[in-house]
């Protein structure tokens, strides 16, 4: 029989829900979170040799992830409070080598009464989340740490009723979707940014909330006012523009699913439900299509650069 071995090993605390309530003058402001953690390291005699002296407790992780919510500052800023939990471990357990953390950042937004807004109440006004990811690995040959951050959003669900068409594609013996220069187009977007730090003397000098808003606001806009000849010719411009604008992101993913709306048959009731005419459809889940792609500059700035977190620590930023 071959030997076996343990070829890689990760563990950790998922599905850390938080909330924390920032109360400054008379606005009040509410972050709620989900936080996953996973660790790599010096673990492998857990496995092979139930010897569980050096595993951190996922109970701890938990803990820490509160604890370090009620210190911070930062938790309303995801990318800097992902770098603060990943920094913890890194730098407090010698035998951790990696650190993997997600932070998943559900919406609330201030409520408008009287026509004004509300200072204390909130309402979730659609399904759309923000996250980031942040991955820490410490360099065996020196104490500095490389630093990886991606952040995103998901779930952005979108449709317009015009400004869309598919035609002109591959036909053989198996098509049988018939061409169109106007349809529904529907999807529920995912996007995936990945950050270039090796320019900032710091990971917090990063201005994450105005790029995800406006990278929000670019994907909106796209979808809406581009006369789309396809899925995948959309999503191209959607990242074109985000590129060009940001020179802090290398690249960005973009998932768009289709969310079909098929025109209803009447003919056989006779009525005309088709070309012009069509304004009844049904929605149909499944099958779907997925259009993906990632789209990076020619010549992504892939230098190390050393930074400074706020408690002096030296990290070094690679992307």
């Amino acid at each position: 029989m071959s030997e076996v071995f343990l070829q890689e090993q990760s563990y950790g605390k998922d599905r850390i829900r938080l909330v924390k309530v920032i109360r400054t003058g008379k606005f009040q402001e509410i972050v709620e979170l989900t936080v996953r953690v996973l660790l790599e390291g010096d673990f492998t005699a857990a496995y092979t040799k139930a010897d569980n002296s050096l595993v951190i407790a996922t109970d701890t992780m938990k803990n820490t992830v509160y604890i370090l919510a009620k210190q911070s500052s930062n938790v309303q800023h995801i990318e800097v409070f992902a770098t603060e939990i990943g920094q913890h471990f890194i730098s407090t357990y010698s035998h951790v080598s990696k650190v993997n953390v997600w932070v998943t950042k559900h919406k609330w937004t201030r409520m408008l009464v009287n026509g004004n807004l509300h200072d204390h109440s909130f309402i979730r006004d659609g399904e759309d989340v923000r996250n980031t990811k942040v991955i820490m690995i410490k360099k065996a040959e020196s104490k500095n740490t490389a630093v990886k951050i991606e952040s995103g959003l998901k779930d952005l669900l979108v449709l317009k009723t015009t400004g869309s068409a598919f035609y002109g594609f591959l036909r053989d013996k198996y098509t049988t979707l018939t061409e169109t220069d106007d349809r529904i187009l529907s999807t529920s977007i995912d996007a995936t940014w990945t950050f270039n730090t090796s320019n900032v003397s710091s990971i917090s000098q990063i201005p994450y909330d105005d790029i995800f808003n406006s990278i929000r606001q670019i994907t909106l806009d796209t979808f809406a006012t581009d006369n789309s000849a396809s899925v995948q010719a959309t999503l191209y411009l959607m990242a074109k523009i985000v590129l060009e604008k940001f020179h802090e992101i290398n690249s960005i993913h973009y998932e768009l699913p289709n969310k079909h709306y098929f025109a209803y048959d009447l003919d056989r009731f006779g009525l005309k439900n088709s070309g012009k005419e069509c304004d009844v459809y049904y929605p149909i889940s499944d099958p779907a299509g997925l259009i993906t792609a990632t789209v990076a500059r020619a010549e992504p700035k892939l230098r190390e650069s050393y930074i400074h977190t706020e408690n002096g620590d030296q990290i070094k930023a690679k992307l």
